[in-house]
């Protein structure tokens, strides 16, 4: 009988044990779901912006198109600010880039020296288009920058590199770094003027990009859009009359930036163009006619764009 009794008593007490650990373990298995369930919500709604969407984030379109026909090998129009692509022709085929080089030169030099930094030409060269300074000669920063954008004066582009920190090679190096910072990939330079054909490469994306943020620097957009100078060395015993190569400046509101040739780059030309407020960037590279072919380009974009306040 007394077995009986004790057999009993034992489910009470399983009951008092283990009820309330159940109980505890279904509002754990709840509290997960709940938790979980919500992480997905989260994961899963529409986010508000991460910034506000002002009436200057505009995104253009071209309201007509047609194709024009151009003699250049690769081309691109880019607009400045939203890096929206309105036309290319071969936009990621690698170029040599002449004395297209020479904007990221005076980006890289910029980074470091100050306009009125006198800096002196430690080896003359008369390799290409140059200025004719001689070994020793003395002239400030900021006209060495006119001398290098607007007749595209090579002695200019390496005597800015070679007054850099270590000369010439950490200069260039320095260059291959910014690119890579503007996320240029499939840009690469081997000297600061643009000389090295197999070594100075890129596409008609990458140079629009870089010149959209070239014409964002002051000093850049001033000197590129400058038709004349006259310049003196330091001591102002040497003067040089200096004339901007780019043709098309001052026309349809083009406003630079730099024209570059070799025999195995052919004719480049990287323009930029006010339209509506706001810059566009114009690349032709491999051109038989840069000038030419830049104007039809221009024809596509004058008066021929509408921006949008969301991205099309």
């Amino acid at each position: 009988m007394k077995n009986i009794q004790f057999i009993n008593k034992i489910p009470q007490r399983v009951y008092f044990v283990y009820f309330p650990l159940f109980l505890l373990f279904i509002f754990f298995v709840f509290a997960l779901s709940n938790f979980l369930i919500n992480g997905w919500i989260y994961q899963n709604k529409v986010l508000p912006a991460p910034f506000v969407i002002s009436r200057e984030a505009k995104f253009p379109i071209i309201k007509t198109e047609f194709v024009p026909k151009i003699s250049a090998q690769g081309a691109i129009i880019m607009d400045a600010d939203s890096k929206v692509v309105l036309y290319s022709k071969n936009p990621d085929l690698r170029f040599s880039e002449a004395s297209t080089t020479k904007i990221m030169t005076a980006l890289t030099a910029l980074d470091y020296f100050k306009l009125s930094d006198i800096l002196t030409v430690k080896q003359a060269t008369t390799e290409g288009s140059i200025l004719g300074l001689y070994e020793g000669e003395q002239m400030s920063f900021e006209n060495l920058l006119y001398a290098m954008l607007l007749p595209s004066a090579n002695d200019a582009a390496i005597a800015i590199a070679q007054n850099y920190p270590d000369g010439q090679a950490s200069f260039v190096q320095k260059m291959n770094e910014k690119a890579r910072l503007f996320k240029l990939f499939n840009t690469h330079y081997e000297d600061p003027a643009g000389l090295l054909d197999a070594g100075d490469y890129t596409t008609p994306f990458d140079l629009a990009r870089l010149a959209s943020f070239a014409v964002k620097n002051d000093v850049v957009r001033k000197i590129v859009a400058t038709k004349e100078k006259v310049i003196y060395d330091a001591s102002s015993t040497s003067t040089y009359d200096l004339l901007n190569l780019n043709k098309l400046l001052g026309q349809d509101g083009v406003n630079g930036v730099k024209t570059g040739y070799t025999e195995e780059a052919g004719q480049v030309l990287v323009t930029s163009k006010e339209e509506q407020g706001k810059t566009v960037i114009i690349v032709v590279m491999g051109s038989g006619d840069r000038f030419s072919d830049t104007t039809k380009l221009l024809d596509l974009v004058n008066n021929n764009l509408t921006y949008l306040y969301i991205h099309p």
